[in-house]
């Protein structure tokens, strides 16, 4: 069973996936990163300089803490700025995904156009077919009698 186990994990596609996971969840790392302290300070300078993560509805009666996180520890709230930081950061990584994808899906296209209009040149014969190709034609030379 151990040795089955190692044959799935050497496989090509398993080892793919783990390195896609591994570079997705350090990527992932980057993108919020560049949304927590980049994207959003920008759009909130924008936009009155507001926080969107503070933004946030209570929905249990007495909450009314200026902070999400205080606001957490008085009662149950909608935090819907949390939800547009992490819409946002979604949207971006989709975003640089389908580019990624998109430019792969170009060059394969590339790749196979130059295929098919690049013809093969035609195999050579084998050495007997040759041999007996070279034979015909000098008798179709020599004269005839």
């Amino acid at each position: 069973m151990l040795n089955e186990f190692k044959a799935f994990i050497a496989r090509g596609n398993v080892m793919d996936l783990a390195v896609g996971v591994i570079i997705g969840g350090a990527f992932g790392g980057i993108v919020k990163s560049l949304v927590d302290d980049i994207i959003m300070p920008i759009v909130g300078a924008i936009f009155g300089g507001f926080d969107f993560s503070n933004y946030f509805v209570g929905l249990a009666s007495g909450v009314n803490a200026p902070t999400l996180a205080a606001a957490r520890q008085q009662g149950a709230v909608l935090a819907y700025g949390s939800f547009i930081t992490v819409l946002i950061n979604f949207l971006i990584l989709a975003w640089i995904i389908f580019l990624m994808v998109k430019g792969v899906n170009m060059m394969q296209a590339q790749v196979e156009k130059q295929k098919k209009a690049a013809p093969e040149a035609p195999a050579a014969p084998p050495a007997d077919v040759a041999l007996l190709t070279e034979i015909r034609d000098l008798l179709a030379k020599r004269p005839q009698v």
